[in-house]
């Protein structure tokens, strides 16, 4: 091999006790054992709340009911070196609808899966059908361990062969003995010694064999059953002991306490290995034929034990050309007349064992990791990684919605926005809130220049001024909530909320399609604001009021263009000394641009660009707003902090075909991990917002693409792949979640797709266009050098 392979193995793991725990553990072992060049690590599932004390190849840890950690082993996966990902599949191991929690971290990487499956059912529900093929569809290879398994797969899910591959279970090599050395060595009576193992559960079907025992136990008093193992841990945890106990009982009623033996304990492979090696018959009287593979029975032929089983699908395969003995389900007569048989010929026995034994040597863990290291070989060969934009989002459309209000309009009573919906339908005990009615008003005013004037925009308008001249209070604040019951439940808002306040106001004041009446009560009412806009010390109620002070000077809005309105009257607005002048509110925004550029400098740190030690909400509007003050001024200091905090937001959050955004569920700190879920769409909105606003400033093509692929993230390019806008109301979802979508469809998530939509509208064909050359790539953004490369578009 010219280079070292690297293979990542999937499944629980040791010290967990688990059959496929210690089946991982022999795997990665056999695997690595193949050649010097070949490196293995491990991605371990955990139950809730379990910690172990991995070994040092476990690189990565998923509690298996938290969604969010297959999505992060996801991206752990394809940040790794790993050559090829080994996935130990079975339904259980995995949280979800039939073990479907898988699947959020297969349909993320970009690596060639080979899937163990141990499990497969011939006659599967519709979820576990839909599973499986999901399986099959994610995996390169597809091991299983028996012909039967092979057959099962082309005739219920029409695999085709070249996608299957089998490898047996793998088993220790250990030479043909005879019992008595390991029974001193354990202590065991028992002439003759019969064995079951494994974690217990009624599917074991023991019961069987426990009637068979007292005719047996008559001829042969000696005899000892040995009953090896603990509670299966589900079984223990939902029913308790109940199942040993009964064993126990009906070993009372059939008066067999000298010859059976319960060793209720989970034993490590080497002690598993002198057990089995102690015994003289080894019986498995499953009551499930639908077992496609059992390690226990693996064991028992590799040891060359004489077996008894019941016909499940892998006894059947295994035990064939006399390897053992088969008794039909729950028939205690016949494992009788079998034991006896053993037990009576000798010599018969022996050859059994014999062929059992030499059958076994194909199906050691060193042959079994050098078939496994060739089905690796052969798949990287065959592999070819699909590019993520073209599979994963071949859904989204070919250009922009068009512009649709039914929802905003269906929010929107005649006093304002009501914040919340259940389920779509607006939910009138939460009432109103001035928040949403600041950003309402701001998105509106955009569409006015789309839209011309259009009489329903005209009515939004009013209604949503109205309630910010209702809502402000005496020292020029606002409150924030009203009820249903039009009485505000808050002496004053946050500052966030005057900032939101201002940024309305700021673009009624610029719109020349307004009347001048409108515009002047606008100038009025953020007039009677100034020195609580002068006061601000929140750094997002800051950038709000930049925007929309931004609006008004870039206008060139003067106090002079309402005076004599103003003046003439005074009756009809809210009491205030006088209007602001322009040099006035050019001030504060200066002010409060010159405060975001100190905060930056005080947080920056090497790979956090960032204004706090926290990416908290409303991120891209910090950025956004120091990019309008360079706008102003052309003073590149703000252009600087913008850009840069801009690029590390990308870096952050971009993952090379979609938007990853910070979740709300505990932010995301520069020594911390980046929360997954919660994922609001406001943050794609104001992203979109921000790139077009550094599109406009400096004309680096990747801030357009940029801001097609934040708006594309409420049609669908986002972590669940999933449309959050609903083309026939305009509702958008309130957010992603670990579980799924957020179906409630509130009014933020609505305005900030508009002030998107808006945004990206200015320059629909040149994002659309079909020679339009992306500038982002597929491997995302690592540097922000290649982020802010000079490819201009003039």
């Amino acid at each position: 091999m010219n280079k070292q392979l690297k293979v990542l193995f999937i499944g629980t793991y040791v010290p967990k006790e688990c059959g496929i725990a210690t089946f991982t553990f022999d795997l990665l072992n056999s695997v690595s054992g193949v050649h010097d060049d070949i490196h293995c690590e491990v991605i371990a599932l955990n139950d809730p709340s379990e910690i172990y004390n991995y070994p040092e190849e476990v690189v990565f840890q998923i509690e298996r009911n938290r969604l969010e950690d297959y999505y992060r082993a996801a991206d752990f996966i394809n940040q790794s070196d790993a050559d090829i990902v080994c996935l130990q599949h079975e339904f259980g191991l995995f949280w979800g609808n039939a073990g479907d929690y898988i699947f959020a971290l297969l349909s993320g990487i970009s690596k060639p899966v080979i899937t163990t499956m141990h499990t497969i059912i011939k006659e599967p529900e519709p979820e576990y059908r839909i599973s499986t093929e999901k399986l099959i569809r994610y995996s390169e290879k597809l091991v299983v361990m028996s012909q039967t398994a092979v057959e099962m797969l082309k005739e219920v899910y029409k695999v085709p062969d070249e996608k299957i591959e089998m490898i047996f279970h793998g088993l220790p090599d250990y030479p043909f003995n005879n019992c008595n050395k390991y029974k001193q060595k354990l202590d065991l009576k028992g002439s003759p010694l019969l064995l079951t193992f494994g974690l217990l559960s009624q599917n074991k079907g023991i019961e069987s064999m426990l009637e068979a025992l007292p005719e047996l136990v008559s001829q042969y008093p000696d005899l000892v059953y040995l009953i090896l193992g603990a509670t299966h841990p589900v079984v223990k945890k939902q029913h308790g002991e109940t199942y040993r106990q009964y064993l126990t009982n009906r070993v009372s009623e059939l008066g067999l306490e000298k010859n059976v033996l319960f060793h209720d304990k989970f034993v490590e492979k080497e002690e598993l290995c002198n057990y089995i090696l102690a015994s003289d018959i080894y019986v498995s009287p499953y009551l499930s034929r639908e077992q496609i593979v059992s390690g226990a029975l693996t064991y028992a032929i590799g040891m060359g034990k004489a077996i008894v089983s019941t016909p499940y699908w892998y006894a059947q395969e295994m035990l064939s050309e006399n390897r053992g003995l088969l008794v039909d389900f729950g028939y205690a007569e016949g494992f009788k007349n079998s034991l006896l048989y053993l037990i009576e010929n000798p010599e018969e026995c022996d050859k059994m064992r014999r062929n059992a034994y030499d059958f076994g040597r194909k199906m050691t863990w060193k042959n079994i990791g050098k078939e496994y290291n060739a089905v690796f070989t052969k798949a990287l060969k065959q592999y070819r990684p699909y590019s993520g934009t073209k599979n994963r989002f071949n859904f989204l459309p070919d250009q922009l919605p068009e512009i649709k209000l039914d929802h905003l309009k269906l929010l929107t009573d005649n006093v304002g926005i009501i914040q919340h919906t259940n389920l779509g339908v607006p939910a009138r005990h939460y009432g109103y809130s001035t928040d949403d009615v600041g950003r309402g008003l701001a998105a509106l005013i955009q569409l006015i220049d789309s839209q011309e004037k259009s009489e329903e925009l005209w009515k939004l308008i009013t209604t949503y001024m109205s309630f910010l001249e209702h809502a402000q209070t005496d020292t020029g604040h606002f409150h924030n909530f009203m009820s249903y019951k039009r009485d505000f439940l808050d002496e004053e808002g946050s500052e966030d909320t005057l900032g939101r306040a201002v940024y309305g106001l700021g673009y009624v004041i610029s719109c020349p399609y307004l009347s001048k009446n409108m515009r002047t009560l606008a100038h009025t009412l953020i007039s009677k604001a100034g020195t609580q806009m002068k006061n601000l010390s929140y750094p997002r109620a800051k950038a709000y009021t930049m925007c929309g002070l931004y609006e008004m000077l870039r206008a060139g809005v003067d106090a002079d263009s309402f005076e004599s309105i103003f003046n003439s009257r005074r009756d009809a607005v809210r009491a205030v000394d006088s209007l602001i002048d322009r040099d006035t509110f050019e001030s504060i925004f200066l002010s409060h641009a010159d405060s975001l550029v100190d905060l930056y400098e005080a947080n920056r740190k090497e790979g956090w660009e960032w204004f706090e030690p926290t990416v908290t909400y409303s991120n891209a509007k910090l950025s956004e707003s120091l990019i309008l003050a360079y706008n102003y001024t052309k003073d590149r200091t703000y252009r600087k902090a913008g850009l840069d905090t801009l690029d590390f937001l990308t870096e952050t959050q971009w993952k090379g075909d979609f938007f990853d955004i910070v979740g709300n569920k505990g932010w995301y700190s520069w020594n911390g991990e980046k929360p997954i879920f919660d994922q609001q769409p406001i943050e794609a909105g104001y992203l979109t917002q921000a790139y077009i606003s550094a599109y406009e400033a400096v004309r680096v093509r990747k801030y357009l693409e940029l801001a097609r692929y934040s708006f594309e993230y409420f049609l669908g390019r986002n972590r669940l792949q999933i449309p959050m806008y609903d083309s026939l109301t305009g509702a958008v979802c309130d957010g992603l979640n670990c579980d799924g979508m957020n179906c409630n469809q509130g009014a933020e998530s609505v305005i900030c797709f508009l002030l998107a939509l808006s945004s990206l509208n200015k320059y629909a064909d040149e994002a659309y266009s079909a020679l339009f050359q992306p500038a982002v790539r597929s491997e995302g953004l690592t540097k922000k050098k290649n982020l802010l490369a000079a490819n201009r578009i003039d």
